[in-house]
């Protein structure tokens, strides 16, 4: 399948012109994230392309595919099923498009809540969903330029605005995104340490 057949496809699959030029421009964003970080580009805007396949059924549909695919669900994805249309659009992925690699599946499944564990390409498509160009929130340019400086830390920050909207709104926050920040700001404590102890103590 070429990528011209691929983008025809995924448009058919949204049904959505307002989400198709969403996914266009996380697929932009994560391909010059990855090659500006000596990752597949092509992966990453390939998993760009298709992170959102079922971001638009309902709730119901949601549950029922998972469930006919005899997917686990999480009493959280069941409370909030649209967190869903990350792991279902993976599976759709894998069977509607033939993409059987899990760097491209793996981004694809954690681009909604993030996770603990995370591969440098989750990273970036997690970080391009946030980010692209169409989301409108202060932080976001200061953000965008920040993941190409520094992707724990552009992470960071983008976890903390995500879960800040959501907690304005009066909506849960996932575990998952909850542990990934745990990690992160670990990180960021860790990191500031040692750079004070590099300071304190130069070689």
């Amino acid at each position: 399948m070429t990528f011209a057949t691929l983008c025809s496809a995924v448009h058919a699959q949204l049904g959505s012109r307002h989400r198709y030029t969403h996914v266009v421009s996380v697929a932009r964003l994560a391909d010059r994230l990855a090659a500006h970080h000596g990752e597949d580009a092509s992966k990453a805007r390939l998993a760009g392309m298709l992170h959102d396949l079922a971001r638009l059924y309902p709730a119901q549909r949601l549950l029922d595919e998972c469930e006919r695919r005899e997917m686990p669900i999480d009493a959280f994805e069941r409370a909030h099923p649209i967190v869903l249309h990350a792991r279902l659009g993976a599976e759709i992925a894998r069977e509607r498009f033939g993409i059987d690699d899990e760097a491209v599946l793996s981004p694809i499944r954690k681009h909604t809540t993030a996770a603990a564990r995370m591969s440098r390409l989750d990273e970036l498509v997690y970080l391009a969903d946030g980010l692209e160009p169409g989301r409108n929130f202060p932080e976001r340019a200061a953000l965008e330029r920040l993941a190409f400086e520094d992707v724990a830390a552009a992470m960071l920050g983008t976890l903390r605005a995500s879960i800040a909207f959501l907690e304005s709104r009066g909506a849960a926050v996932a575990p998952q995104t909850l542990a990934a920040l745990a990690v992160y700001e670990a990180a960021g404590a860790g990191r500031r340490l040692s750079e004070q102890r590099s300071t304190v103590c130069p070689t």
